[in-house]
C-alpha cells in the first residue's frame, strides 16, 4: 500500500497542494533511528507531508546526536524525544538555541530494567531492586561467570546500565544489545523453557502485549540523579536512581521550520500519538514483519480519523 493511495482522499478534500504553497520546496529532513515505533512514525509523518505536496528526505542518524543536528538545521525535526533515554541530550541542545519544542504526545513513557512475569516466579522479591542480588545466580551465563547478566539497550541509547549496577552494588555484568531486535530475541529465546531473563525494555511498544512483565523498581528518579552524587541513595555515585516512571514523549524542530515550512510545522505541533497507537506501529514491524514504509501507510489507512484533523486544522 502506497501513501499516495492511502491519503488520496485527504488530498482531494484539502484541495491538493495549493493550501501549502507558502511552504518551501526544500526537503524536510526527517531522521531515522534504530527502534521500530520511531521509524514507522517518521515514515507516517513523511507520507502525510508528501501528500501535502512537500518534499521529504529521510536520513539515518544517531539517536543522541540528533538533537544537535536539529539545532543546527542538519535535520528538520525529531518525533520521539523520550525523557529517560534522550532527555539530557534534548535539554542540552535546547539550551544552546536553534531548536523549538513542538509539544508532547499523550503517550506516557517508561524505560528501565525489565523482566517477563515467569522471571518473577523464580525471583518473587521482584520488582524491588534489592531482590536482584539475591537472585543473581538465576541470570548467570558462561559469559558472566558468577555474576548475573543484564542485557541493556544499544550503546547509543546511553542507558547507563553499567553505572547503575556499580552505583547500587549489583552483582551483574551489563551487556549492550546490538539492536532492539536483539532484545526481543533474548526474551523470545527464554520463553520456551521460562528461563529467567533481565533486559532493557520500554513502553510504549508491542512487547507488553506479547510478554506481560514488570519494570524493576529502583530508587525513584530525582532530578539531578545523573549529575549530582547527592541525589539518590549512594552519595558517591551518579545514576543510582531509576529512570522516570512517567516520562514525556516530545517533538522538536529546527527553529526555521516555523517560517520555512509553516504548514508542516503546524501539522507537527498537532501530531499527538498515545501509547496504544505507538505500540500498534511497532507491532506491524516487530511482529507482523512489515516494511516500515508499508506499516506507516497501513496505520494511516486505518486511522484517518486520528491524523486527518491534524492536517485540516492547518489549511487556512
Amino acid at each position: 500500500m502506497k501513501a499516495t493511495h492511502t491519503l488520496a482522499a485527504a488530498a482531494l478534500a484539502l484541495g491538493g497542494t495549493g493550501a501549502y504553497a507558502q511552504d518551501s520546496s526544500d526537503p524536510i529532513i526527517i531522521p531515522i533511528h534504530n527502534w521500530s515505533s520511531q521509524i514507522v512514525m517518521s515514515h507516517a509523518v513523511g507520507q502525510i507531508y508528501e501528500d501535502m505536496g512537500l518534499n521529504v528526505e529521510f536520513v539515518t542518524t544517531d539517536s543522541q546526536a540528533v538533537y544537535e543536528s536539529v539545532r543546527l538545521g542538519d535535520v528538520t525535526l525529531e518525533l520521539e524525544v523520550w525523557e529517560g533515554a534522550f532527555g539530557a541530550s534534548y535539554r542540552a541542545a535546547l539550551a544552546k538555541g536553534g531548536m523549538v519544542d513542538a509539544g508532547e504526545h499523550d503517550a506516557v513513557t517508561r524505560e528501565d530494567w525489565w523482566y517477563p512475569m515467569w522471571t518473577k516466579e523464580a525471583c518473587p522479591g521482584l520488582p524491588d531492586w534489592e531482590a536482584l542480588n539475591d537472585c543473581a545466580h538465576l541470570f548467570t551465563t558462561a559469559e558472566t561467570g558468577d555474576k548475573g547478566r543484564y542485557l541493556d539497550g544499544p550503546v547509543d541509547w546511553l542507558k547507563h546500565g553499567k553505572e547503575r549496577a556499580e552505583a547500587l552494588g549489583l552483582n551483574y555484568v551489563v551487556i549492550n544489545a546490538g539492536s532492539a531486535a536483539a532484545l526481543w530475541a533474548e526474551i523470545g529465546a527464554a520463553e520456551a523453557d521460562k528461563r529467567p531473563v533481565l533486559v532493557f525494555n520500554w513502553t510504549p511498544n508491542f512487547a507488553e502485549a506479547v510478554w506481560p512483565g514488570e519494570f524493576v523498581e529502583f530508587p525513584a528518579w530525582e532530578d539531578g540523579c545523573d549529575k549530582d552524587p547527592a541525589k539518590g541513595p549512594n552519595p558517591d555515585a551518579l545514576y543510582d536512581c531509576g529512570n522516570p516512571a512517567t516520562g514525556y514523549l516530545r517533538k522538536v524542530a529546527h527553529h526555521e521550520m516555523t517560517v520555512k515550512w509553516p504548514s508542516a510545522y503546524c501539522v507537527l505541533s498537532n501530531i499527538n500519538f498515545n501509547n496504544a497507537q505507538i505500540a500498534q506501529m511497532a507491532k506491524f514491524v516487530d511482529t507482523d514483519e512489515m516494511e516500515a514504509e508499508d506499516a506507516a501507510a497501513k496505520w494511516l489507512g486505518e486511522n484517518e480519523g486520528v491524523w486527518q484533523p491534524w492536517v485540516t486544522a492547518c489549511t487556512s
